[in-house]
């Protein structure tokens, strides 16, 4: 199943430099760093496999991003159920880099770009992409993600399914990484 997602992945990464070249964006981080959003993560297999890849380090490195995933859940959760926005940086990221790159979740992989969805009986929704990018003054070249939320989607299910796992997730990656 970690190869099937490993594959949904590439089809991602391969769509994303696709159209980032049709624009001629790179990303080479900024000051609204989407490395310091609150993304939220709802999927089990993907947990799984940025687990397996956290699982691959050594034991003094992991101990130190789970020293700063509990520092971010810590400033980020707050004991009276609020959630703070503080826009800390992901523990995973280091010298502005990911060291789990090749392991990051789908919203990792897709964000930034101007880029569609469609829901069936609905128009395409629309999104303009990262300031970073200064798209609104370019023309609009077609990213649909649709089909990369359905194959994910198919891929939970069976994940779910194959692994007795129950409910929802609705994680940062620092809350991925510190809980089981």
């Amino acid at each position: 199943m970690l190869e099937s997602l490993s594959n949904l992945y590439q089809l991602m990464d391969d769509a994303w430099s696709r159209i980032a070249a049709l624009y001629q964006f790179q990303c080479n981080g900024c000051q609204d760093n989407c490395c310091k959003s609150l993304f939220f993560h709802h999927t089990h297999i993907e947990k799984v496999y940025l687990r397996h890849g956290f699982d691959q380090l050594e034991s003094d490195r992991k101990n130190d991003i789970l020293n700063k995933a509990e520092d971010y859940c810590r400033k980020t959760f707050l004991a009276d159920g609020e959630i703070k926005n503080l826009k800390i940086m992901c523990p995973l990221n280091e010298k502005s880099r990911c060291i789990l790159y090749p392991y990051r979740p789908m919203i990792c992989r897709l964000h930034g770009l101007p880029h569609e969805l469609r829901k069936p009986g609905s128009n395409p929704v629309i999104e303009t992409g990262c300031r970073a990018g200064r798209f609104d003054s370019q023309s609009y070249f077609k990213f649909d993600r649709t089909l990369f939320y359905q194959k994910m989607a198919h891929l939970e299910i069976y994940y779910r399914q194959t692994s007795k796992k129950k409910g929802k997730i609705n994680e940062t990656i620092a809350q991925m990484l510190i809980s089981q």
